[in-house]
């Protein structure tokens, strides 16, 4: 297990602050002080990984924080081990000012011990008006029972929210200095592959690397790929991806198909090395394409001027945003179709909160009970019964989501890649077929894969999407896949693109505003795409957003698992209006 990326993986830095007054009170509350971070580490180890399968490691400060000399040292330890989210804990009253985490783009919270003994609540209340007036945006954490003063556990409601501020914490760290790869540029007049480098930069603190299509034919036609893994990847192709049926009234010859394949597997191996490059490439006496653009995430834009001529790329997306290929199980890439960075920047969110791959996919139709019924004679019953959402897309949804994964208790799940077995890989590929690709919307050819998700998983839809004059928002809707009875699927998915991979989704509905019922969420999605996460994440999406100050303008979340910094309560009593202000008035991290 270990990162693609350049640059060591972020850590958590712990700050055991503590009242600095000697002669008998520090002295009395270093053990318990010490306690707590460490209570605190063992959570976050215990519990959190990295998508690349390392585990998260968390640094404590050497010593305890009375005041700002003590802070400085800790602020300079971290910096020398990598540090990059910051939890603070104390179980007593501290010098607020002077013992706090002043990094402005350090994601940061503080953990404020409920115990009567000693003040704990009261430091959490005064540090927070003093980040808050110096403009540090805090989260707060503090439990809802009082504990007694000698103990260290830490509750469930503590530890539910420190899990939820790391994992969004290291989430904005992993994605700061990488890169967005766009191979080729604008898809079809589609805005969200109109790359935009201030979004990225601003937001994100990433960079943006444009790489022609070209170059792929170049790398193509000099070889310029590891050949000893390409007739590796094209046995495997050959013997796991079955070819599935083919509409075009004039079919592909084999010698045609058999080219295309050829293609299509070049393709991917030239994806790879572009993004995070290719030792051996520099063995074979190229250097500089050896290196890759250290990519966190990428797109192909495709149609149509590479489609229209060459084989699409819905083979190279499937296969990189699956968590296997013919090297074996792996972690997912995230690679969006058409290159709509904005979907792929909201899959790049799914994959660092879950360590699992991604759905990419058109929010393509709204299929009322009513018109399910008058097309097919048949009643949508269970959790389907108010109506679904087909979710449809010809490239980039990964072939974990065919749900042939499974729980210890045998539900349909998708997985971290270390907990992938190599029968629940082989399965997904079993329930795959690739289709000739559709002559009529791709001339070039190529395969599409098509399955249709099965069993109910909980998943999670977002999508950013960028408003002139507001900036970035964020959509989420929380929901499950469903299966439909056979004799329905199978007259709804001919009614649009029989050979592409199809996932039936129902928001969860509230019966009022934007989720007042499943035609709503559809009507008030901002764009044609949307990425997809195993689970019901979004919780965990709103506090992202709220660390990288973009406001969440639809979600069907609880109000009660909202958590974002506690200087959002300053500005309003709604959640949805303070948000914006708050991201108005904060302005993007790293602008």
């Amino acid at each position: 297990m270990i990162s693609r990326l350049i640059g060591s993986l972020p850590k958590v830095g712990i700050r055991p602050v503590i009242d600095g007054r000697e002669n008998g009170v520090r002295e009395s509350l270093e053990d318990q002080t010490m306690a707590l971070a460490k209570a605190a580490a063992r959570l976050i180890e215990e519990n959190l990984r990295f998508p690349s399968g390392e585990q998260v490691e968390c640094v404590i400060s050497n010593t305890t924080i009375g005041g700002v000399a003590d802070a400085a040292r800790c602020a300079d330890q971290f910096a020398r081990e990598g540090v990059e989210v910051s939890l603070t804990v104390t179980p007593a009253w501290c010098y607020g000012t002077e013992v706090m985490d002043a990094d402005p783009l350090i994601p940061k919270a503080i953990w404020g011990f409920n115990g009567s003994e000693r003040p704990g609540a009261v430091y959490l209340a005064a540090a927070i008006a003093g980040y808050n007036q110096k403009g540090l945006p805090v989260f707060s954490i503090y439990g809802r029972d009082v504990q007694d003063a000698g103990d260290s556990s830490i509750p469930e409601d503590v530890a539910n929210k420190i899990l939820q501020f790391v994992k969004s914490a290291l989430a904005v760290a992993q994605m700061k200095g990488k890169s967005y790869l766009s191979i080729g540029y604008t898809s079809m007049g589609i805005a969200g592959s109109m790359v935009n480098p201030d979004f990225f930069q601003d937001y994100l603190g990433m960079r943006t690397e444009f790489v022609e299509s070209v170059e792929l034919i170049r790398r193509i036609d000099r070889g310029i790929y590891d050949h000893e893994e390409y007739e590796k990847a094209l046995a495997w192709v050959k013997q796991n991806c079955r070819e599935g049926f083919e509409i075009n009234e004039t079919p592909y010859s084999r010698e045609e198909k058999d080219k295309q394949w050829e293609m299509v597997v070049k393709m991917t191996l030239i994806a790879k090395d572009l993004m995070h490059g290719n030792p051996k490439l520099k063995a074979m006496g190229f250097g500089e394409e050896s290196k890759g653009h250290n990519a966190i995430a990428g797109g192909f834009q495709g149609q149509r001027q590479w489609t229209d001529h060459y084989p699409d790329g819905d083979f190279m997306e499937a296969i990189l945003n699956s968590s296997f290929d013919w090297n074996g199980i792996r972690q997912a890439y995230v690679f969006a179709t058409e290159n709509d960075s904005l979907n792929g920047v909201s899959m790049l969110f799914g994959h660092l909160l879950t360590n699992t791959a991604q759905l990419f996919s058109d929010v393509r139709t709204f299929w009322s009970p009513e018109a399910v019924k008058r097309v097919t004679g048949k009643e949508l019953t269970g959790l389907a019964a108010n109506g679904i959402i087909h979710l449809i897309n010809s490239g980039s949804t990964t072939l974990d989501a065919t749900a042939q994964q499974r729980d210890k208790d045998g539900n349909p799940v998708m997985k971290p890649y270390w907990e992938i077995t190599e029968d629940e890989a082989q399965k997904c590929l079993d329930h795959t077929q690739w289709c000739p690709s559709n002559k009529g919307y791709m001339r070039g050819g190529g395969f599409s894969s098509q399955f249709k998700t099965a069993g109910q998983m909980p998943v999670t839809m977002n999508r950013i999407n960028l408003i002139k004059g507001l900036g970035p928002v964020l959509q989420i809707a929380e929901g499950w896949t469903v299966e439909l009875p056979e004799d329905i699927h199978t007259v709804l998915d001919k009614r649009t693109d029989p050979i592409w991979p199809t996932t039936w989704f129902v928001p969860r509905i509230s019966g009022t505003g934007k989720f007042k019922d499943v035609y709503s969420v559809m009507a008030n999605w901002g764009a044609n795409h949307g990425a997809i996460s195993y689970g019901h994440i979004g919780a965990e999406l709103i506090t992202l957003a709220s660390m990288l100050r973009i406001p969440v303008c639809m979600h069907n979340v609880s109000e009660d698992q909202l958590f974002r910094p506690a200087t959002w309560n300053a500005f309003g009593s709604d959640p949805e209006g303070s948000d914006y202000r708050a991201c108005t008035s904060f302005g993007p991290l790293y602008s």
